[in-house]
């Protein structure tokens, strides 16, 4: 079973972080979601289980879903699999991340309402509407409490998914540490790749390919109205406020 679980946040950088830490010779790690604690807790931990990675006693798996995090029972149903599990949880500014999650909706379904539509119960009124999804995940702080309940602080990694972007190998130290294992992944296996806008990994010592993160990863975002983002900047502004103090960590959101 899985000692170290990526929970959230969706179009934060989850699949960055999961693609750099397998680098790591420590570490085994799921390629899909499994999506076990949300949409598949019934058929069991042994199918669970069976899903993952054969691993030494060594190394630690890992897997990622992201939409856990939003997932109420989720926080439990992992507690009971073991209260030693360690969190992961990527998060960027909520107002980018609602444009990337709704430019990768609108890929998928082109005849969706506009995202101002979708942002606002009354817009005149800068009332937003937070049953969206796209707009309910950037809640954090809210979020959060959930896991509270169940994990200290000290179990929970939060990861920039704006610093993964600028500086990767500083990102990844941290997670490496907070996992416990050695420093392996560093500046030298990284670099930026301008198409993108996104780092990429390095062909490794065995000689396989640069690895970049897939073609929906780095997708441009639609254009949004300075207004809009604007109206949603002073909305999230409080909600930022409080998941920074919860946290202890200033991630700049502005």
């Amino acid at each position: 079973l899985p000692q170290a679980i990526v929970v959230g946040v969706k179009k934060g950088g989850t699949r960055a972080v999961l693609e750099f830490i397998r680098v790591h010779p420590d570490v085994r790690a799921l390629g899909t979601e499994p999506h076990f604690f949300d949409r598949n807790y019934e058929r069991g931990l042994e199918w669970y289980r069976s899903l993952m990675p054969r691993t030494l006693d060594s190394q630690i798996t890992v897997e990622k879903t992201p939409s856990y995090f939003v997932t109420k029972e989720a926080p439990r149903r992992i507690f009971n699999m073991s209260r030693d599990t360690k969190l992961i949880v990527v998060v960027r500014n909520p107002v980018t991340r609602a444009i990337s999650d709704y430019t990768q909706t609108l890929s998928k379904k082109p005849d969706i309402p506009t995202f101002e539509g979708l942002s606002f119960r009354n817009r005149s009124l800068g009332l937003v509407d937070t049953s969206w999804s796209a707009i309910r995940i950037g809640l954090y702080a809210l979020h959060l409490q959930s896991w509270l309940q169940y994990f200290p602080l000290s179990q929970i990694h939060f990861v920039s998914g704006e610093r993964l972007i600028t500086d990767p190998a500083g990102e990844m130290g941290k997670v490496q540490d907070f996992l416990g294992v050695r420093r392996i992944l560093t500046d030298k296996h990284f670099y930026f790749n301008k198409t993108k806008g996104f780092p990429c990994l390095r062909r490794a010592a065995g000689g396989s390919a640069p690895r970049c993160l897939g073609k929906s990863k780095g997708r441009t975002h639609v254009q949004i109205d300075a207004e809009v983002i604007e109206q949603l900047r002073d909305f999230y502004r409080p909600h930022n406020v409080r998941f920074y103090e919860t946290v202890g960590q200033d991630f700049r959101w502005e």
